[in-house]
């Protein structure tokens, strides 16, 4: 049997994801340890590929939230040349972090 593969969409993004996959993806209003499915899987490969228009009808990603989280943070740094203006920011953006449990379809 060959390994289940499938492309969702999650929160606008779209990620690609195996069984037993650990992905991290924008933060998700869910409880740790609680489980989500993912209905908007644009592409199926188990034994053949399917490619939706725009979805693949009857398929669905199921995942459980592992932890919530922030990432690293970046440095934002603004300048202007000759105008005395300078502006640094910092931004840090939250995740969740799943683990792919079943691609259904």
């Amino acid at each position: 049997m060959s390994e289940r593969s499938a492309v969702v969409r999650i929160s606008g993004s779209q990620y690609r994801v195996h069984e037993d996959d650990v992905v991290r993806v924008p933060l998700l209003s869910e409880e740790v340890g609680s489980t989500v499915e993912f209905p908007e899987v644009l592409l199926l490969v188990d034994d053949q590929t399917r490619v939706g228009t725009p979805i693949v009808e009857g398929a669905s990603v199921k995942a459980e939230v592992l932890d919530h989280g922030r990432d690293k943070k970046i440095i934002v740094f603004k300048k202007k040349r000759r105008q005395d203006y300078r502006k640094k920011q910092g931004h840090r953006q939250s995740f969740t972090e799943l683990k792919i449990t079943a691609i259904e379809g």
